[in-house]
């Protein structure tokens, strides 16, 4: 069955970048980028994780937004239309999986930012007694109930704005929540410079070490957090270059996405480390970073509370604008696969992704006795998405644009024509990606 094209466009192209932006923006930029930072030495990383974003992120979702526009559905039928033989059909198929087991844990996540946004609001995360955050995390996550409760919160909100439509629900929620977001982090990254940490906060994240260059685990965290903070592989940019304009023009706006993702996880890093330095904590803390680590802080400073409030609207916020674009992914194939009405797929779609992510949302209560080695099922999923699938999915879809789409066609759907910049792009996509993806994927699965 052909794609047809969607009845619904995005209604400008700041529209377009400001939903794909919110898309790309959450939990990974905030989050993930903070505790895989600390963890792997701060500007290392930040020098690797910016690399990889220039080498192999930037040319795949040029190359996702250009399949996505030309093909004028959801992301296995665009797919199809390129490439209607053959294995090339597994990266829309991989994507739409990736997206669907991404959001299974991703609203587990989810559901904890808008329990402490709440909390931070209503007094209680402040009310604790003798501020025992770890506790506190442990004993919330360990529960039933309310971890389901915070999670179904989050799914429901989320398919409701995907059930409205392109244009009425995620062009409209972000358009209002981009530019708020992006104002409260430079805020918080400005606040957190005043600490008596700013100095040393800033010189972790901006003046590597080079010799940590030598270790191999930093290159696979670096392209993993760029998977997944880019959303790469997820069918993301396909779907939503799928509603895109032929009149809108794809380099500039896929440069605007990787810019405004990389920066806000920057910002988001400045505005959390001067006070873990300032603090004299782990910047490696690993997970925990934001749950329990920076609520003490929050409670040991001036005026933490106000920022604590703002931090954790912004972490439950960037939250739902990416939860947004994983639940369209999904609705979008299943709109056209079983051709029901819009607000239905969105809500069974957003109901079968709570399902899934169930087990996520136990594995440190009733099943924290299912594990994979040393992890747990949330962080087992996390490992295999982000260094599986999405890492496969991204390098099917490379050697498709770059070797079987056609060189012609592959410049001219680009926007980026017979100039260097488009010839660099190819290349990049044929060889110098592919190579990278294929190295840092075996590493990561312990072959080399």
């Amino acid at each position: 069955m052909e794609p047809s094209t969607p009845a619904e466009q995005w209604g400008s192209q700041r529209a377009f970048i400001l939903a794909t932006v919110g898309a790309a923006v959450g939990l990974g930029n905030i989050w993930r980028f903070s505790y895989v930072a600390g963890e792997n030495g701060g500007a290392t990383f930040l020098f690797v994780y910016l690399l990889c974003v220039a080498v192999v992120g930037l040319p795949i979702v040029i190359a996702e937004l250009a399949i996505g526009r030309h093909s004028r559905g959801d992301a296995v039928a665009a797919i199809r239309k390129i490439a209607p033989e053959g294995f090339w059909q597994m990266a829309g198929a991989l994507g739409v999986l990736g997206s669907f087991l991404i959001m299974s844990f991703y609203l587990v996540i989810s559901g904890w930012a808008l329990r402490y946004f709440v909390g931070a609001v209503d007094g209680s995360l402040w009310r604790i007694a003798g501020a025992d955050y770890g506790g506190f995390f442990e004993a919330f996550i360990a529960g039933t109930a309310q971890p389901l409760f915070w999670q179904a919160a989050v799914m429901v909100a989320g398919s409701a704005v995907v059930a409205a439509g392109v244009q009425n629900g995620i062009e409209k929620l972000t358009g209002i929540l981009m530019p708020l977001l992006a104002a409260i982090v430079v805020g918080l990254a400005i606040y957190g410079l005043t600490h008596k940490g700013g100095a040393q906060g800033l010189k972790f994240l901006f003046s590597p070490k080079w010799e940590l260059l030598a270790r191999p685990d930093i290159y696979l965290a670096a392209l993993g957090q760029a998977f997944f903070s880019l959303s790469i592989g997820m069918a993301l940019f396909i779907t939503y270059g799928g509603y895109l304009a032929r009149r809108h023009r794809i380099p500039g706006s896929a440069l605007a996405v990787a810019l405004g993702d990389t920066l806000m996880a920057v910002f988001a890093g400045m505005a959390i480390f001067p006070a873990v330095f300032a603090f004299g904590l782990d910047p490696g803390t690993g997970p925990r970073l934001v749950f329990i680590t920076l609520p003490q802080l929050f409670l040991s400073m001036d005026g933490g509370r106000v920022v604590g409030i703002l931090f954790f609207f912004l972490l439950a916020a960037a939250a739902l604008s990416a939860s947004i674009s994983g639940l369209e992914v999904v609705t979008a194939y299943v709109l056209r696969r079983l051709g029901m009405r819009r607000p239905v797929a969105a809500f069974i779609v957003g109901f079968g992704i709570f399902l899934a992510g169930v087990p996520a949302s136990l594995g440190y209560g009733i099943w924290r006795d299912v594990r994979w080695g040393e992890r747990g099922i949330l962080e087992s999923m996390d490992y295999m998405v982000s260094n599986a699938i999405l890492p496969v999915a991204g390098l099917l879809v490379a050697c498709l644009v770059g070797w079987r789409w056609g060189r012609p066609t592959a410049l001219r759907e680009s926007d980026l024509g017979e100039t260097v910049i488009g010839r660099c792009w190819l290349w990049s996509l044929r060889v110098l990606a592919p190579i990278l993806i294929v190295a840092v994927f075996l590493r990561g699965v312990g072959a080399i």
